[in-house]
């Protein structure tokens, strides 16, 4: 067998570089390497990373990620989507390994760990009718659920489990499993203002007359501008490391849509979408007008490049 050639297939099938052994190619010294971890953990020493190699070798790297962490001086924080680390431009963001994290637990996501590379095609917004982030995190692990980042009043932006695994927060497997999601911390009912002032946070905006399903909703508390940029840095990074495009359901005036949509709700689509496109008994993110969003980041990106070019 050509151990070369089965190396370099297993990491294009299963997600993983030479880097994760200490090495920079897949050759005879890649080969030794795997064989000397191998043997350090009493699996076979062949010098092939199989599937229960890998799936070893993920188990470590997952369970402290934050030690892998590319010491890159262009960026200090990263996104992880199947062991690999994709920047995002955005100071407090914290992984579920680091201090202060917060993870998902186990048996409450599809475990797909040592498997193929899941294919993402979108991202789903949601807000979490919660006081804080932990605040969420609690509700999630005593519903038995999980959703991969959480958006804290102040910005920070927690990343609870891989983006490899499917977590549950969209309804069905059909939405879960080509899905990443995130929970945008908000209270929601005006008669929590009080608890964020006297906590020391600002004044949430109010929002009114927004519409959902065809329906105008009461007024409700709105995100703080730190959690919009949080949320467009982390639309982002995943659109870099995942490729969802910067497409959202639109009406026929070529606004952010508020209704359901099937094809969202089938699993079928690709781009950035909020709960209710997905269910016509939600009602997260009514009044995020994702389209706007995503025209400003695409802006900023094509500027950048401009500059870069100049």
């Amino acid at each position: 067998m050509d151990k070369h050639f089965y190396n370099e297939a297993s990491a294009k099938k299963l997600g993983w570089e030479p880097s994760w052994f200490g090495e920079k190619y897949f050759d005879d010294k890649l080969t030794r390497a795997i064989k000397k971890w191998q043997k350090a953990r009493g699996l076979s020493g062949d010098g092939l990373c199989g599937p229960m190699t890998f799936r070893r070798l993920w188990t470590e790297r997952q369970a402290e990620i934050d030690d892998y962490k590319p010491t890159d001086c262009h960026y200090s924080n990263y996104v992880v989507y199947n062991g690999e680390f994709h920047p995002i431009e955005w100071d407090k963001f914290v992984l579920w390994s680091e201090k202060g994290g917060l993870e998902t637990k186990p048996g409450h996501y599809y475990d797909y760990s040592g498997r193929p590379k899941r294919k993402i095609r979108y991202f789903v917004n949601h807000w979490d009718v919660c006081l804080s982030s932990k605040s969420c995190q609690r509700v999630l692990d005593r519903r038995g659920i999980s959703v991969h980042f959480l958006i804290d009043n102040d910005g920070t932006i927690y990343q609870t489990l891989d983006m490899q695994h499917s977590a549950w927060h969209a309804g069905s497997s059909r939405t879960n499993r080509p899905s990443v999601g995130v929970e945008i911390s908000n209270a929601y009912y005006p008669k929590y203002q009080d608890w964020y002032i006297k906590n020391g946070f600002d004044e949430r905006p109010l929002v009114e007359n927004a519409w959902v399903h065809g329906h105008k909703l009461d007024p409700f508390l709105g995100f703080y501008p730190a959690q919009i940029e949080a949320l467009k840095a982390l639309w982002k990074a995943i659109h870099g490391a995942t490729g969802i495009p910067y497409e959202t359901p639109v009406s026929q005036f070529g606004k952010t849509s508020t209704k359901y949509v099937q094809e969202v709700a089938y699993g079928n689509y690709s781009g950035f979408v909020s709960h209710y496109h997905i269910s016509k008994s939600k009602i997260d993110c009514a009044g995020l007008d994702i389209k706007t969003l995503l025209d400003e980041t695409e802006y900023n990106i094509d500027i950048l490049e401009d500059i870069k070019n100049d």
